[in-house]
C-alpha cells in the first residue's frame, strides 16, 4: 500500500512533476500539494488524484490519498476477516503477532519508477490469517480495506499463496512506522506498491474482484513488476 502512482491520463506530467520535486529537495507534508499546484497546467483529474503527502525518506516516497494518515491504538485496533468464510475472524494486534512469524528481505517497486532494495519485513503469512477464517469453495478474491479511506485493493487467492506475501508489522527491524502503514500492511514484492495496501484493517473474501482505488483510475488489476502499466 502503498498508494503511489499518478493518474494514468496525465502520466507524462506526473513523472515530470516527480523529477521537479526531487530537484528542489523539499521534504514535508506542508509543501506537497502547493508544489504540485504551482507546476502549472494541472488538470482537475490529476489534482484530485494526487497524494495528499509526498515525503522522501530513506529512498522511500511516502504517499497518502487522504488528508491525513490513520492513527493506531493497539487497545482498540482489530483486523477483521469476513465475507465468503466459514468463520468470520477478528484479530487484536497481540493476537496477530502471536501467529507464526516470518521474516524476509525483498525489493519494493513503485509504479512511478523508483525502488528501495533490501527491505527487511517481518510479519505473518497471509494464508495463516486466512486459515483461521476458512475461505469457502466459491471464494476467489481477497479485498484489502485500508483505514485510509477510500483505499482498497485486491489479490486473487492464487496470488495470495505466493511464498513471500505477508501482512507485515515490522520494517527494518522495528515496529512498522505510521507512514508505512502501521500497524499492518500488505507486502507482495512481485507487484507494484499500489497493491501493497497500507493500514489494513479488513479483509473481505469474495467471488470476484471490484476495481481498487488505482484500478478505478486506469491502473492494472494485476500489477506485476515489469509486466503491467508501470515502468
Amino acid at each position: 500500500m502503498a498508494p503511489e502512482p499518478e493518474d494514468p491520463g496525465t502520466r507524462t506530467y506526473g513523472r515530470r512533476a516527480f523529477v521537479a520535486l526531487s530537484i528542489v529537495g523539499l521534504s514535508s507534508l506542508a509543501w506537497a500539494r502547493p508544489v504540485w499546484d504551482a507546476l502549472g497546467g494541472v488538470s482537475s483529474p490529476l489534482t484530485s488524484a494526487l497524494p495528499a503527502g509526498i515525503v522522501p525518506s530513506g529512498g522511500w516516497r511516502i504517499y497518502t490519498v487522504a488528508s491525513s494518515m490513520p492513527t493506531f491504538d493497539p487497545k482498540t485496533w482489530r483486523l477483521r476477516v469476513e465475507g465468503l468464510v466459514d468463520t468470520p475472524s477478528s484479530f487484536t494486534y497481540d493476537e496477530l503477532r502471536s501467529l507464526p512469524r516470518t521474516e524476509q528481505v525483498s525489493t519494493f517497486h513503485c509504479v512511478t519508477g523508483w525502488t528501495v532494495e533490501d527491505v527487511q519485513w517481518a510479519g505473518v503469512r497471509l494464508l495463516d490469517v486466512l486459515d483461521a477464517a476458512g475461505p469457502r469453495e466459491e471464494a476467489e478474491v481477497l479485498a484489502f480495506e485500508s483505514a485510509e479511506k477510500p483505499y482498497v485493493d485486491t489479490l486473487t487467492l492464487e496470488q495470495a499463496q505466493l511464498d513471500d506475501v505477508l501482512l507485515a508489522y515490522e520494517l527494518d527491524g522495528t515496529a512498522l512506522p505510521r507512514e508505512h502503514g502501521a500497524p499492518v500492511r500488505l507486502v507482495i514484492p512481485e507487484m507494484y506498491g499500489y497493491k501493497n495496501v497500507k493500514w489494513v484493517e479488513r479483509i473481505v473474501v469474495t467471488a470476484s474482484a471490484a476495481p481498487g482505488y488505482w484500478e478505478q483510475r486506469g491502473y492494472d488489476t494485476d500489477a506485476w513488476v515489469g509486466g503491467s502499466n508501470g515502468l
